[in-house]
Formats: structure tokens, C-alpha cells, sequence
């Protein structure tokens, strides 16, 4: 039998396949390149991400995501705000009180670090020149604030805001009491003028605004412009209007949580977006598994599917027979 082995192989006969010997069909022979196929198909299933449309979605989901980081730093800005606020209340509301001269130089000038701070007046308040702020909300209501000109030992004027009065059945302002005559010590916290809004106007004593240079001019002289005071009240003044205004409260607000949210909503764009490709993916493998199951249910009867085992097929007994006499006459001729 070895001599038989050697002449099949010297003619280029290939060996004989062993009965029952399973083969691989058509398309799924060993062909080099084979151990990267299945690679090659999972990229092949996102090749759609390629297409216009996703990169659309893309662009869209992008946008979406500037947006939202661009709200949630904005909340981050006002919770620093709020933040510096509260730090100004605590520095500044309770301090000792300091000469308005010595607090403000420049009768001009203003820092917004100065909010709250306590400043010491000694002189006497301008009666003759008081006026009154319309549509200043208080606990819910809607009334005046009482604006009179305090003139300093020095000779300059500095607005007094000496608190919160209600309006009348007519819109017009309720009683309230005069300010005290004579030279007097008070002490106010300060605040910033608001200046002019545009479209409200002043009417007669009543201003739309705090504007600290329509006041300078209505008075005349040298004035305080960059600030005004809150009147603080002690004692049995604080129980009659003018009413003087509520201790601020420190609170930095929702800001922070806001901004988190804004930031989540920015990664759930990108997460949405994976999630429906991975849909579009899992949708496009079943289309195609189905469209192959179809092609295989129509080939003809008795042709296998691709993919399929074969098992070889078997020669004529009679036919073997003779072509293994032949080869062996052949080795018993060189004999």
C-alpha cells in the first residue's frame, strides 16, 4: 500500500477521500483572510454612521451640547454671583460703621464690594427736598420708597432712603412720618443708584427710578452720585413708615443644581444618539439575516444553503475498483 501511496502521489493523483469525510461547501473552504472576517463584518454593520443623514444627527446632537454647557456655565456665573453676594452681606451688614467721607472719597465712585457696608452721616436732613419712588415692592405689596437728601457737616449731599411707605385708595402715597430736624447722627447701608429706565419718567415729587443724578440735580451742589444709603432704624422708629427694608437673605439659590442638570442633558444628546445608531444597527442585522433566510428557502430541492456541511460524494464501487488495479499491474510491472 505505501507503494500505491507514492505512485497516486507521483502521478498527482490526490488522495482518496475517506467514506463519510464531511466537507466544507461552497464559500466556506479556508481562504486566507478568514480569521479577520468576522471583524471585518462588525465594522461593516456601522457603516451607515458614514451616511449624510447620521452625520446630520451628529451635527444636531452637537449643537444641543454647546447649548446646554453654554446654560449650565451661565447658572454657574450667577451661583458665583450669589455667592459673592452672601460674602458681602457677612463683611459688611453688621460692621461697625465708618465716616461716609473715609467710605467715599469720590463722591462719584462706587465698588460693588461696598454693598451693605455701614457709613456714619452727621448733619441734617433736607426736608424741603424729600421725594418719593413709585412701584417699590414690599412683603407683596406695591408702594413708595421716601428719598431725602441728608446735607453732611462738610457741605455735600447724600441721599437717605428712609424706608417703605404704602399708597393710598387713589395710588398716591399713604402718611408717613417727617424726617427729624436739626443736626443729627444716623447711619445707613449703601447701595448703588439705578439710574434712568427708559420709557418711565418722573412725575412732579415722584421718581420712576433712584437716579442719583437726577437727584444731584434737583437739589443742587455738591452730591453723592456713585451711592446712596439705606436708613438704618432702631428701636421704636423701625414699627412706623417709613418702613425700612428687610434684612437680605443669604441664599446662592438652585444655580448649582441647575447647572448639573444642564451638563447632564448635554451627555444624554451623545448618549441618545449612540443609543438609536445601536438601534439602526440591530435593525439593519435582522433585515439582513431575514433576507437570508429567504434566498436559501429559494434555492432549488436538494441544493444545499450556503453555509451548509456536504458530506463527498461516493464514488462508483466498480470505478475505484478498477483504478486500483491499474495502479497496482503498475507497481507489479516494475517489479
Amino acid at each position: 500500500m505505501e507503494d500505491l501511496a507514492r505512485v497516486r502521489r507521483a502521478r498527482g493523483v490526490p488522495p482518496r477521500v475517506p467514506r463519510g469525510a464531511v466537507l466544507p461547501s461552497a464559500g466556506r473552504g479556508l481562504r486566507p483572510g478568514d480569521g479577520c472576517r468576522s471583524g471585518d463584518r462588525a465594522v461593516s454593520e456601522w457603516t451607515f454612521l458614514r451616511s449624510s443623514r447620521w452625520a446630520g444627527y451628529l451635527a444636531l446632537v452637537i449643537v444641543f451640547a454647546i447649548a446646554c454647557s453654554a446654560l449650565g456655565a451661565w447658572q454657574l456665573n450667577r451661583r458665583a454671583e450669589a455667592l459673592a453676594e452672601v460674602a458681602r452681606i457677612d463683611a459688611n451688614y453688621d460692621a461697625e460703621a465708618v465716616p461716609v467721607a473715609e467710605a467715599l472719597p469720590d463722591p462719584a465712585g462706587f465698588d460693588a464690594d461696598q454693598r451693605w457696608q455701614v457709613v456714619a452721616l452727621s448733619g441734617e436732613f433736607l426736608a424741603a427736598e424729600e421725594v418719593v419712588v413709585r412701584n417699590r415692592p414690599f412683603e407683596g405689596s406695591s408702594g413708595f420708597e421716601v428719598i431725602t437728601p441728608f446735607r453732611l457737616d462738610d457741605g455735600a449731599v447724600f441721599m437717605v432712603n428712609r424706608g417703605w411707605i404704602a399708597q393710598d385708595s387713589d395710588g398716591r402715597p399713604s402718611e408717613y412720618a417727617a424726617p427729624p430736624t436739626g443736626s443729627v447722627d444716623v447711619e445707613a447701608r449703601l447701595k448703588a443708584g439705578e439710574g434712568r429706565i427708559a420709557g418711565r419718567t418722573s412725575t412732579g415729587n415722584e421718581l420712576a427710578t433712584i437716579d442719583l443724578d437726577e437727584l444731584a440735580e434737583r437739589v443742587g451742589g455738591e452730591t453723592y452720585t456713585g451711592a446712596y444709603g439705606l436708613l438704618v432704624q432702631r428701636g421704636e422708629d423701625a414699627a412706623e413708615p417709613p418702613l425700612a427694608a428687610a434684612r437680605p437673605v443669604r441664599d446662592e439659590g438652585p444655580h448649582l443644581s441647575y447647572a448639573l442638570q444642564w451638563f447632564v442633558f448635554a451627555l444624554l444628546g451623545f448618549a441618545g444618539l449612540a443609543w438609536a445608531a445601536n438601534q439602526e444597527r440591530k435593525g439593519l442585522a435582522e433585515a439582513s439575516a431575514a433576507s437570508g433566510t429567504t434566498t436559501d428557502a429559494a434555492r432549488a430541492p436538494g441544493e444545499p444553503a450556503s453555509g451548509t456541511p456536504v458530506r463527498a460524494p461516493r464514488r462508483p464501487k466498480r470505478e475505484r475498483k478498477d483504478a486500483d488495479a491499474d495502479l497496482e499491474d503498475e507497481v507489479l510491472d516494475r517489479r
